[in-house]
């Protein structure tokens, strides 16, 4: 099989783990397979890929689609090292308001299947990072939402000794409790 598939401890978060096939020239790796993904759980149908650059210390999030724009999301780091965020912030789930952090850098190759009704963010912890990551629906910016990184009903422990570097927009998100009025 070429991947491993890891629950983490909020089930539906699923940490992706390819088989790296690799030697003196360097390494092939499958990053996505319908049929073994499928086989493992993960049944979205991914419309959209996006990638994005960023420097040292930015943290991007948390962020998400309101209803009916719900995105599910296979995030990668393919240059650099990042801590990966999900929040469940789905009030009737039994996890809500718990999250799942994983390490995704270059050298692991490892990919967060994030499914809907969850917030996402993440942070550098190298001099840049590069994420590609798959949407389950398309981008709409009238359901763009999002819950400041730092909210303190959702006990987040991001892992960093610095202050993290926030565009304006995350700088000014609403806190879960906020949203949800």
């Amino acid at each position: 099989m070429p991947f491993e598939f890891e629950k983490q401890n909020i089930q539906e978060v699923i940490l992706v783990k390819p088989k790296v096939f690799g030697d003196n020239r360097g390494f092939f790796i499958e990053s996505y397979k319908k049929s073994e993904f499928v086989k493992n759980g993960i049944v979205d149908d991914f419309v959209q890929d996006n990638h994005s650059k960023s420097s040292a210390k930015v943290l991007r999030g948390l962020h998400f689609q309101k209803h009916p724009y719900e995105q599910a999301k296979l995030v990668r780091c393919t240059k650099g090292r990042i801590y990966d965020i999900a929040v469940d912030i789905r009030p009737e789930s039994k996890t809500y308001k718990q999250y799942v952090k994983a390490e995704l850098s270059e050298e692991n190759k490892q990919m967060l299947y994030i499914p809907k009704g969850f917030a996402h963010g993440f942070v550098v912890l190298s001099e840049e990072a590069e994420l590609l990551y798959k949407a389950s629906s398309e981008y709409n910016p009238n359901a763009d939402a999002g819950i400041i990184w730092n909210d303190e009903s959702l006990h987040i422990d991001w892992g960093i000794d610095f202050e993290p570097i926030l565009s304006e927009k995350d700088q000014n998100l609403p806190t879960l409790k906020e949203v949800l009025k």
